[in-house]
């Protein structure tokens, strides 16, 4: 009977918040304060303006509660999403709060986005920053309006498609109806699919593992749920109205900008054409503005002076296309004049522009309608008079008069950081980021310029707030190909004690985000002990920076499966499991990845990668190749990634095991040759041998240990072996979990030996070792390597002669990490 240790009871989790908020505060001091300013800011608004403020939409969305009309110039969706159950438990005031604190929550979530995808945390904060503290922003928090939820679906359509990799049918229809749902609140959403949709074609890169199928699949899923909910939000359209359409004003949109344009002398127009082109000449119509045409039809005495059953709208939309088929370059350059005019170094207005000051905070209560009728709302939906603080209200003015926004020259650069990313400017190349970098960049560009397409207005720039700030941190960190984790943030668990450790531990101790797709960062790298969360390092961790694997599962193991847990779910594993531990490897991994087969001896393969705490790009180029991929925060070496890699193979249902190297330096088609015998029983263990083969002509002191320790090992166990440190090996799952395992470096004696005692059937097949293709071997001195060589073949074999239980053991559950 062996006795077993029993665990402590895990403590509560109030205990752990306790102990742990102070760490993470310190290493997230930035965004901690930078919310703390926002939330400042945005009491004194609430202060400051009784009970929220009251636009010209905000009585379309009141007066339309209870009967989501979809025919008029707005559609339902914020009222059926947000206004409507917001006021059937509070009123005006308590929606303006729950706005506000969903910006705070808009821009921490932008900042935990970030902060997974390896963005620097200074970095992140300062994306999160525009949303936390442009008075713009603030300002429109405060209105009842419908941008914020605007803003909050399509940073739920980015996290959807990114969170855990890259895109497969469920998150894309997901995001598919995220981006529906947008479109229900600002019809300018509808434009929005086709960058989503190219996200997710490419998101795998222009060779995906899963190949172009489920690519297309996947893509085919988005856009199927989003036309899908769309087509059901026009078909209720038709069921009031009798028009298939997604609202009452969508041609009249359309019709402002030609308007503004038309050469109506020149076009040959109809009469009813005629009726709807302006007199007035084209620079009066530019002072007028694009929003003066668009709102002109919507006057009832402009309607009343029409002929007798006059279709004005028939009349809008078809002078709207003979407009853009004849005069192209005008309506072109006037939708980029006013894409451009979103990133003027401060926020200004040109004639004919929605007023500025409809988004900046004034010093009395603004009012948009009769005084009694603004009353009159604010006392239905809060029984409470709409009222200014001159005094809170004048400070909030100067703050946003005085600098309180974000520049546009800012957003611009952000803008250009993420398109020369994408071009594969500095170190995009390699990073991995480029196809993530596409997702916002793309859904930022073609928001503001759909809007710009009908007209400019300071309002229709605030996606950008949320959009380009996250688009411009990913380009930055592509392009310099700088990254600093914090794996408090997805590992866990309160920073380690740094006091302990000698400065070389500190210098080397790491811990790395788990890399959830192709599209994330490409940089790993290393990070300070005190943002880390690596466990406590013995002596030897202090002198080569690495820590020593400790007793399965150590809590680096249960970090890593913690963060494969949640990349993957509850994902099981094909038949056969290639199994790799890479250590900076990123140069020679994607060759090595692109030859492993999909099947073979009429099995289905999965990819395992296992990366050892890489500080490169090793993680990516994996997750880029479509590889499950187990990232270690600490570098332990390949014998603790590789007995890692066996745990979670038996655990999710594989039946064979190969491993292999990340450096090339194996024939990957000659993988029947191991996987065959065990397949037909004939093998529990089945290993390549470079002498019964062949292989690229190594020192002579290498092939002398060859020959010496294969010798040894036949010596001991009383079979012929001729290659003992042969790294492609196949073996059924549990035979390397019934070993003990313990060596982080010299693994493959340690294995074989403990097999061969164990009294498995090992085979040999003759296979070819191939030179590196890129990088450089780790094993360091060819004397010291051999010695310590020796003291591990020696070593195990003692060991597993004095272990009693030969039987495999039973593989456990799925260890997750400490919760």
């Amino acid at each position: 009977m062996t006795a077993t240790s029993v665990s402590p009871p895990p403590a509560h989790w109030s205990d752990t918040l306790r102990h742990q908020w102070p760490s993470a505060l310190r290493r997230h001091w930035l965004i901690a304060s930078l919310l703390l300013a926002g939330t400042a800011l945005r009491v004194v608004v609430q202060l400051a303006y009784q009970p929220a403020l009251l636009y010209i939409d905000s009585f379309r969305y009141l007066d339309d509660l209870g009967f989501f009309f979809p025919g008029g110039i707005n559609p339902i969706g914020y009222e059926v999403l947000l206004l409507g159950p917001l006021l059937v438990v509070g009123n005006l005031a308590f929606v303006a709060a729950v706005q506000h604190l969903l910006g705070l929550a808009l821009g921490a979530a932008v900042y935990a986005l970030l902060h997974r995808f390896g963005v620097r945390r200074w970095l992140a904060a300062l994306a999160a920053a525009p949303v936390l503290l442009d008075a713009y922003q603030v300002q429109i928090e405060h209105n009842i309006m419908s941008d914020l939820l605007f803003q909050l679906l399509l940073l739920a359509v980015i996290v959807v498609l990114t969170w855990r990799g890259t895109p497969g049918p469920v998150p894309a229809a997901v995001a598919g109806g995220v981006l529906a749902l947008s479109v229900l609140v600002r019809i300018v959403g509808l434009t929005l699919v086709v960058p989503a949709a190219v996200f997710v074609l490419l998101a795998a890169g222009l060779r995906p593992r899963d190949g172009w199928k489920r690519r297309l699949v996947s893509a085919g899923a988005l856009v199927g749920v989003f036309a899908g909910v769309v087509l059901g939000y026009a078909l209720y359209h038709l069921s009031w109205t009798g028009v298939l359409a997604l609202g009452g004003h969508t041609g009249s949109v359309v019709y402002g900008r030609a308007a503004a344009v038309a050469d109506c002398a020149a076009l040959e127009l109809t009469p009813d054409e005629q009726v709807v082109c302006p007199d007035e000449p084209r620079e009066v119509r530019e002072r007028n503005g694009i929003d003066y045409y668009i709102h002109f039809y919507n006057i009832p005495a402009n309607v009343q002076a029409l002929p007798e059953d006059f279709d004005y709208v028939a009349a809008q939309g078809s002078l709207a296309r003979k407009v853009l088929l004849h005069q192209p370059m005008d309506i072109a350059g006037g939708v980029v004049t006013d894409f451009l005019k979103g990133f003027a170094p401060t926020r200004t207005q040109s004639p004919g522009d929605v007023p500025l000051d409809r988004w900046q905070f004034q010093t009395t209560y603004p009012m948009y309608g009769a005084e009694w009728y603004v009353a009159e709302w604010a006392e239905h939906h809060g029984d409470v008079k709409p009222s200014a603080d001159p005094e809170l209200a004048g400070f909030l003015r100067a703050y946003q008069l005085g600098g309180g926004y974000t520049p546009g020259i800012v957003l611009g650069g952000a803008l250009a950081a993420a398109v020369l990313a994408l071009l594969g400017a500095g170190r995009a190349r390699r990073s991995g980021l480029r196809a993530l970098c596409l997702l916002p960049t793309g859904l930022a560009a073609t928001v503001l310029l759909t809007a710009a397409a009908m007209e400019f207005s300071w309002r229709y720039q605030l996606p950008g707030l949320v959009l380009l700030p996250i688009a411009g941190a990913l380009g930055i960190t592509a392009i310099t190909g700088r990254r600093e984790t914090d794996p408090a943030g997805t590992c866990g668990g309160p920073d380690p004690d740094t006091t302990s450790r000698t400065p070389e531990a500190t210098a080397h101790a790491t811990c790395r985000v788990p890399e959830p797709s192709a599209t994330t960062p490409a940089k790993e790298r290393e990070m300070s002990p005190t943002s880390a969360n690596a466990p406590a390092t013995s002596d030897t961790a202090a002198t080569t920076g690495r820590a020593e694997p400790g007793e399965f599962p150590d809590r680096v193991d249960r970090l890593a499966l913690e963060a494969f847990a949640d990349r993957y779910g509850d994902h099981r594993f094909a038949p056969v499991v290639v199994l790799i531990a890479a250590y900076n490897e990123e140069e020679a991994l994607g060759g090595v990845l692109e030859a492993i087969p999909s099947a073979s001896c009429g099995l289905e393969v999965d990819t395992l990668v296992v990366v050892d705490g890489a500080t490169d790009g090793t993680a990516e180029v994996a997750l880029r190749h479509g590889a499950h991929t187990c990232v270690a925060p600490v570098n332990r070496g390949q014998g603790a990634a590789l007995r890692l890699g066996y745990r979670l193979a038996a655990q999710r249902g594989a039946r064979y095991v190969v491993t292999t190297d990340a450096d090339g330096q194996y024939d990957i088609t000659e993988l029947p040759k191991l996987l065959q015998p065990l397949v037909d029983d004939s093998a529990d263990f089945v290993t390549g041998s470079r002498r019964l083969g062949s292989s690229e002509r190594p020192q002579l002191i290498r092939r002398v240990g060859t020959y010496v320790f294969a010798w040894m090992v036949s010596a001991m166990t009383g079979q012929r072996i001729t290659d003992t440190s042969f790294g492609f090996r196949g073996m059924r799952v549990e035979v390397p979990n019934s070993v003990t395992l313990r060596q982080r470096q010299y693994q493959s004696s340690e294995l074989l030996v403990g097999v061969l005692t164990r009294g498995y059937r090992v085979l040999e097949q003759p296979m070819a070792m191939l030179a590196r293709t890129a990088g450089e071997s780790k094993k360091g001195n060819n004397l010291l390597y051999g010695y310590r060589y020796l003291k591990v073949v020696v070593g195990t074999w003692l060991r597993e002669r004095r272990t009693t239980a030969s039987a495999p053991v039973r593989v456990e559950e799925p260890v997750t990490a400490d919760r």
